[in-house]
This record gives C-alpha cells, sequence and structure tokens, in this order.
C-alpha cells in the first residue's frame, strides 16, 4: 500500500504566494517548482524573511498558492476548500511548529488523543498513550502544558504529529524555542519518529548543522529557490 521511493509526494508547479498587508500587496514566493519524493528528508534553509515558513505553509495546505499547482499525496490543494484541506491535513500529515500550539486545558495524554478522537479512531488513547511513550514522556501523561518544560511541550506536539502515521511530516523551526539539549533531543526524536512510521519530512530550519542531517537541502532566498543540492546516502 505504500509508495514508492520515486513516488513524488509534493509537487509544486511554478507555485506563487501573494498576501494582502497593510502597505498593500506583498509577493512572498515567486514561481517554485519543487518535487519531493516518497521517503526523502528535505531540509529548508534561508536568512530571515526568505520564505522558508510560506512554503512549508503552501505545502501543508495552510496557505494557498495565488498561482500555479501545489499536488500533495495525489491531491491538488490548490482545488480543495478549507474542510476538505483541513480534512486532508488531519489523516495525511503531521505538522510541528516553533511555538507548540497546545490546549492549555487539556493533559499531555488529552493533547494527544482528542486529534485523533476527533477523525473516528477507536483507540485514540491508547495510540497517544504509545506515542508519548515513544517520546519518554508516559511520566508526564497526566500533566498540562504549564506543568511542562519548553522541551517537554515540544515533545507532547511532536507525539501529536506523529500519532496519525502521517505520510508527510512538517516541521516549521522546531527547535527554536529550545536550549541545545533539547533540541539535540527533539531532533532525534523527530527522525525518529519519521523513521518509525516511514514518513517524508520537510524541516524549516536556520541551523546549518540540522539541515545537514536532512537527505537534500534547499535553500530559499527572496521567495525563491537558490539553491537544491541533494546528498548521497552515508552509511
Amino acid at each position: 500500500m505504500g509508495l514508492s521511493m520515486t513516488t513524488p509526494v509534493l509537487t509544486l508547479q511554478d507555485a506563487a504566494l501573494s498576501l494582502d498587508g497593510n502597505a498593500g500587496r506583498v509577493d512572498i514566493l515567486h514561481n517554485i517548482s519543487l518535487t519531493v519524493q516518497q521517503g526523502e528528508t528535505l531540509g529548508l534553509i534561508g536568512p530571515s524573511g526568505s520564505g522558508k515558513s510560506s512554503l512549508l505553509m503552501l505545502m501543508g495546505g495552510l496557505e494557498q498558492a495565488s498561482q500555479g499547482r501545489v499536488h500533495a499525496l495525489g491531491h491538488d490543494l490548490t482545488g480543495m476548500d478549507e474542510d476538505a484541506l483541513a480534512r486532508f491535513r488531519r489523516d495525511a500529515m503531521g505538522v510541528v511548529f516553533q511555538n507548540f500550539h497546545l490546549i492549555p486545558t487539556m493533559t499531555a495524554l488529552e493533547n494527544v488523543a482528542t486529534p485523533l478522537e476527533l477523525a473516528g479512531h477507536r483507540d485514540a488513547f491508547e495510540r497517544a498513550g504509545a506515542e508519548l511513550e515513544a517520546v519518554g514522556l508516559s511520566h508526564r501523561r497526566d500533566h498540562y502544558p504549564a506543568q511542562l518544560s519548553g522541551g517537554e511541550q515540544q515533545r507532547v506536539a511532536l507525539a501529536r504529529a506523529s500519532a496519525p502515521r502521517p505520510q508527510l511530516l512538517l516541521a516549521d523551526e522546531p527547535t527554536g524555542n529550545l536550549d541545545e539539549t533539547n533540541g539535540a533531543a527533539i531532533i532525534d526524536l523527530l527522525f525518529g519518529l519519521r523513521d518509525r512510521h516511514g514518513a517524508t519530512l520537510v524541516l524549516v530550519t536556520h541551523s546549518h548543522t540540522l539541515a545537514q542531517k536532512c537527505d537534500r537541502v534547499v535553500r530559499l532566498r527572496d521567495g525563491r529557490i537558490a539553491e537544491d543540492n541533494r546528498r548521497e546516502a552515508a552509511e
């Protein structure tokens, strides 16, 4: 049932993004053409304001392309309405942000289980418990976000993103609010979860060291692809 390594998971064709701001229309991304294969790890790097996070938002259907096409897992995201996009993200995609976006009135276990319940998984709490165990947080499952450190909150966010067994995992500066030690632990967990579920990983980062852990690195500059380097896997 899985896609082969040569199957495109993401395809962007001349995709552009323009948004309305206080000063008028702002062009953020220009003519982005990019294909990401099943099982690939892609690092998106570039200076602040280069469009890294905006490109990730396009890939996840969190922003709609102003022109061009975005296809993910066989779906044309540019032709889907908000409800269809929300269902698609829920069922096929995991997203991890720099800010953890946990629900403060829910325990760690409930934060992970609730999206699974909404998706109709009868084993939501069992699966949520297993994911928290995978990120080393079984002993904190009944704690609320305010009772958790930043590193622990990001672990909960990782567990929540990976619990639906997504085919595509998107991470936007997942270590941006963490110290070096916690950041390194989160990255190890992120790649470990990717390996566990066989997901394709797209990672936005300002860290060149982190980007070098990826199979492929795309550098953005002024909303355009400046470099696209695919490295041979080193064993």
